[in-house]
Parts: C-alpha cells; sequence; structure tokens
C-alpha cells in the first residue's frame, strides 16, 4: 500500500478527494505513484518500476532513444520502436506493421511514390486517383479521375472492364472467351445458367435439393453460413472482402430485411429467324408457323438444367420434334445469343412501406430490336419489331412458405421450382396469367421443399408468332440474404479510425485524402521540399525552432 503524501503542513492527510489521487492539486505525477505499474493522470506511461533507460523514466515519462519506444501496457516493459510495429518513430516517415515494401511504407519505414501513410502509423492509401500508380484499394488507374470509362472517379473498375496496365485506357472484357478478366469471376466460355458460371461472368450457387455450398460471391448467404457478408462480388476494400468477411471503415448492412428498391435477375435472350422467311437456311420450323395453346410440351422435370422434350413420338400442334425444341434454350447455328438483366422494381403499399414484392412489367416485350439476326439483315422487322425468340430467367431464393410467383405473357411460358414443373402456358396465344403458389403446405411437398433450404425457380418463355408480346413478372417474398456496404469514408464526417473526412478527399498537400487520411502537410514530421518546407518538426506549434509554416523560426 502507498503511503499517504505528506502535505503542506508535514501531516499524513488522505489524498484529496477531487484529484485522482495520482496527482497534487496542481496535476504534477505523485512520485510515490509512479512506477505502481497502473496509468494514472499526468503519466505517459507506467512500466511498473522507476528506472531510466527502459523506455519509460523514473518519473513516467516517455524516453527518447534513437527511434523512440512504445510503452503499451501498463505494469508492461517498454520496447523499442522499431520498422514494423505499427507505430511512427521518431525517424520513421511511416509504419504500417510490417517491413516489407510495396504496399505503401517501405521496408525502411520511408514512404513509397503513390502512397499516402498515417501520421501517427498504420496502413497507407492511395495517394490520389488518376497519379498513374494503382495503390491502396485502387483497382486500376488510367491517367484521370473521370468515372464511365472502366476506371471510377476512385480508381476502382468499373463493371464489364479491365485495366491491366496503368495509365492506359481500360477496355472491355469479354464474358465467354474461358479468361476470367477484370470484374469477372468466372468464365466458363459458354451462356448456360446453373452450371455454376452465369453468362455475366458471375458466381452462382451450388445447392442440391435445398442444401448449398457457400461460394463467396454468388451475392447469396446461406442460413448457417459462416459468411460475415456477400455482396455478389470477390473484390477487397469495398467493405466484404474476397473472403466474405466484414472489412472496417465501412457500414455494411443485410438486405433482406431492408428490400432494395430493385432485384437484377440474370437473363439470356436466343434470337430465331421465322419459318416464313423461306431464303434463310437457319430458319427455324417451330416459330412463326402454328398457332394455338398447347399443354404438355415439356416433361416434369428439367434435365441437365433445360426442359425436357415431351412430344417424342407423339403429335403435336405447334412444335416440330425433339431436335428443334432442343434449340431453343441452348446456342446453335440458328441462334444468335444476348445477355441481359431484367430490373424488378419494388412495390410498395398504401403507406409507401415495401412489400417484398418485385414485379417486371413490359407490354411491348422486344429486348432484341435492332439486334440479332435483324441486325445482320437475314430476317426484315416486323411492326418495328425484332419478334422470334426465346428467354430464360433464374433465380435462386431461401423457402420460407410466403413465395409467390405470378406471370403474365405470350407465348410459351414455363415455369419450374426446384426443377420441377411448376406453370405450364405452353404453346402459341395471346397473354395469358399463370401463378405458382409455394405458400400451402402441400407446395412443399409436390416441389420438395423445406423451410430454410436454397432453392431454383426458373422462367423459361417463348414469343414465336409476330403479333404481340407480353412480359410480366412478379416475385412475392423470394428474398435472400445478401449484403450492400458503404463506404463512411467520404460522407463529411470523422469517424474512427478516420483522420479526417472532407466528404471530397482530393489528396494533395494540406488536404484530406483518399482513404481519409491526411495528406502530406506541415507538421507531419517529414520535410516536403516540393511545397516549400525547409524544415518539419512533427508538430504545429510556432514556439519551437521550426515554425508552423514549416520554415525556420526567427528570434
Amino acid at each position: 500500500m502507498v503511503d499517504p503524501k505528506p502535505d503542506g503542513g508535514g501531516g499524513n492527510n488522505p489524498p484529496d478527494a477531487s484529484t485522482d489521487g495520482g496527482t497534487d492539486g496542481g496535476g504534477s505525477v505523485d512520485p510515490l505513484d509512479c512506477g505502481n505499474g497502473t496509468l494514472q493522470a499526468g503519466e505517459a506511461c507506467d512500466d511498473g518500476n522507476v528506472n531510466d533507460g527502459d523506455g519509460c523514466s523514473s518519473v513516467c515519462t516517455l524516453e527518447t532513444g534513437e527511434n523512440g519506444w512504445i510503452c503499451r501496457t501498463p505494469g508492461q516493459p517498454c520496447v523499442r520502436n522499431v520498422c514494423g510495429d505499427g507505430v511512427r518513430g521518431v525517424k520513421e516517415a511511416c509504419d504500417d506493421f510490417n517491413a516489407r515494401s510495396g504496399d505503401g511504407c517501405s521496408a525502411t519505414c520511408t514512404v513509397e511514390s503513390g502512397w499516402n501513410c498515417p501520421s501517427t502509423g498504420g496502413n497507407c492509401q492511395a495517394a490520389k486517383c488518376g497519379d498513374n500508380i494503382v495503390a491502396g484499394d485502387e483497382d486500376c488507374e488510367d491517367g484521370n479521375a473521370t468515372a464511365g470509362d472502366g476506371c471510377s472517379a476512385t480508381c476502382r473498375l468499373e463493371e464489364g472492364f479491365k485495366c491491366p496496365t496503368p495509365g492506359q485506357a481500360c477496355s472491355r472484357t469479354t464474358c465467354g472467351d474461358k479468361k476470367v478478366e477484370g470484374t469477372e469471376q468466372c468464365d466458363d466460355g459458354n451462356n448456360d445458367m446453373g452450371d455454376g458460371c452465369s453468362p455475366l461472368c458471375k458466381r452462382e450457387p451450388s445447392c442440391t435439393n435445398g442444401n448449398c455450398t457457400a461460394i463467396c460471391g454468388d451475392n447469396l448467404i446461406l442460413p448457417g453460413s459462416t459468411e460475415e457478408c456477400d455482396d455478389g462480388n470477390v473484390r477487397d476494400n469495398d467493405g466484404c472482402s474476397s473472403q466474405c468477411k466484414l472489412e472496417a471503415g465501412f457500414q455494411c448492412k443485410q438486405i433482406e430485411s431492408e428490400p432494395p428498391p430493385e432485384v437484377k435477375i440474370p437473363v439470356v435472350y436466343r434470337d430465331f429467324i421465322g419459318n416464313d422467311q423461306t431464303g434463310q437456311a437457319q430458319r427455324h420450323t417451330d416459330f412463326e408457323n402454328k398457332n394455338g395453346s398447347e399443354k404438355g410440351i415439356v416433361k416434369d422435370d428439367l434435365v441437365n438444367n433445360k426442359p425436357a422434350y415431351a412430344k417424342a413420338g407423339v403429335t403435336s400442334s405447334t412444335t416440330h420434334g425433339e431436335a428443334l425444341f432442343n434449340q431453343w434454350y441452348t446456342d446453335s447455328a440458328r441462334s444468335k445469343t444476348y445477355v441481359d438483366q431484367l430490373t424488378l422494381t419494388q412495390q410498395k403499399d398504401s403507406q409507401g412501406r415495401p412489400t417484398g414484392t418485385y414485379v417486371f412489367v413490359n407490354n411491348t416485350y422486344f429486348p432484341l430490336d435492332k439486334k440479332g439476326w435483324v441486325a445482320s439483315g437475314n430476317e426484315p422487322e416486323r411492326s418495328g419489331h425484332n419478334f422470334s425468340f426465346t428467354s430464360e430467367v433464374r433465380y435462386w431464393f431461401e423457402y420460407k412458405g410466403t413465395e409467390k410467383l405470378e406471370f403474365t405473357g405470350d407465348d410459351d411460358v414455363w415455369v419450374f421450382v426446384n426443377k420441377k414443373l411448376a406453370l405450364d402456358l405452353g404453346g402459341v396465344h395471346s397473354a395469358e396469367n399463370g401463378t405458382v403458389d409455394l405458400t400451402p403446405a402441400s407446395a412443399a411437398t409436390k416441389y420438395n421443399l423445406r423451410k430454410g433450404g436454397v432453392y431454383e425457380a426458373v422462367v423459361f418463355q417463348a414469343e414465336r408468332h409476330t403479333n404481340a408480346s407480353n412480359y410480366r413478372l412478379t416475385l412475392a417474398n423470394f428474398t435472400t440474404k445478401r449484403t450492400e456496404c458503404t463506404s463512411s469514408c467520404g460522407d463529411g464526417q470523422v469517424q474512427p479510425p478516420e483522420e479526417c473526412d472532407t466528404g471530397t478527399n482530393p489528396g494533395g498537400y494540406g488536404q484530406c485524402a483518399p482513404g481519409c487520411i491526411f495528406g502530406p502537410r506541415c507538421g507531419d514530421g517529414v520535410v516536403q521540399e516540393a511545397f516549400g518546407e525547409s524544415c518539419d518538426d512533427g508538430n504545429d506549434d510556432n514556439d519551437d525552432l521550426c515554425s508552423n509554416t514549416c520554415k525556420p523560426r526567427i528570434g
């Protein structure tokens, strides 16, 4: 126990209750308390002794030495400040917790070109977007800070681009060339969905009977998954890492509880030449030929993720055999394929609250106008449009027993849930309506669904007659857990571990830089001769040898 300090008259009065007990009324350190291993008011350190020369002096002040000391834990010995310990020493320009080069702070703790490092130590960031040096969380550098050219205003790759060489223009990637480049997550060289890699070169969930393997980047967080997040990509420094772990400095939310304003679903179109174009060798007998509603064209189960023809050996009123039907949803010499996305818009109730229902509707549904066989001159437009095409849409959902799918369209429409036929609107007909209701308990048995399992809903459609084209898809409660992250850096508010945040953070001398850390400035302890500094003692005091303008003080 420490004896009470003597008062001014020599008595043994206890410490004044208005102080911390470790200082006198004036705030100085009580010499009897220094060395007790507890950091108290007025102490810069306390290593449990009152020895000099070990980093914490006999009066509990930090000692300087060659490069300073680090006294992290009261009661524990101090250690020498060395390059790589994460604390910027007196002779270090930076310290990012390691002693390797190439990450902004070199093996000798000097700042590398194109980088900016925190004044107190820590991970370095890009100094400026547009300087032709890829640094920090930058994906690319095309020599400017302009968006829309493949490399964004913050030097992040834009969707569908690759930017392999700093200082040169970016170019579009080619999904389907079997080369994984730019923002592509995969590339299997085909336009098939449900095989693990979508025609948009994005990873797809791998599920069998509701049981899925967690795949980081598939935009799906499975029940019981170890994924902390999944934002649909495998990039670092966007809030959700390439290992689907949350990253500091971002605000991330699961968007199942806060439904997004829209949902985008991949769609594959295949364009055909109608049978009436007799001069074209690629014309397809099933298109622009016979009319009439016809159920039972396809079997009850998908085969290799595609509808299987059920009319083999049986007369069909609108189709002409298995071989021709198998071309509807696969690439062949008779079709031209296009990949796109359907955007479904969130619906709201009368109070303006989200309902969990998303709708895509188009009563003049001609997604291939000016494309395909019309663009190549092999087929004429009819009423200003390109008819004769098919579409395929796939969507994964976590089954809760509240889902309902509604469809309106012409001509053929087939919906499969967990690879089983759920809706048959086959044949060449005007717009017809159909509903797949998964709310009854019988639906779970019919489609082999269990609550919490993840399943696939697939919509196959064909437009086969030059009259009209309608497409309306409604998904109610087909939600899955996924992640959206936004960086707090750039919101104009300084939040830990940010050093600064002006909202724009352009970088440059005396400005807040990308990553929300201070850029080079007077007072950072580094003499910036290019900016007119002739000294920099690491503070902004104006009463020592180096002024607060980083010029030697006179007088």
